[in-house]
């Protein structure tokens, strides 16, 4: 295989944080927030609520980017969604920010 792995590396921190912009804040000035009100609960509005399906839509460019011929296209598509997921989960915390306590001791 011909990939380069640093574009890989910053393709896979691309994918990740465009498919988080878009699912999970509201961006600047609430743009994306508008959009996803805008768009509503149809195919698109649902597209945009789950990370997993969105990491591969996401990561199209990015793969035809990364990849040089047509097999490793279709390759880094699905490693770079699959990448941009395993960031999901290290990065997601259910029970909010972690909490530091000083030792008094």
């Amino acid at each position: 295989m011909a990939v380069n792995i640093f574009q890989f590396v910053i393709a896979t921190f691309a994918v990740w944080r465009v498919t988080h912009l878009l699912s999970k804040e509201d961006g600047p000035f609430d743009i994306v927030y508008k959009i996803r009100k805008r768009i509503g609960q149809g195919f698109w509005g649902h597209l945009l609520d789950c990370f997993y399906c969105l990491s591969i839509w996401v990561s199209i460019p990015f793969g035809i980017w990364v990849g040089v011929s047509a097999i490793e296209k279709i390759i880094c598509i699905i490693a770079l969604s699959g990448a941009a997921c395993v960031l999901q989960k290290i990065t997601e915390n259910k029970n909010g920010p972690p909490t530091f306590f000083e030792d008094k001791n």
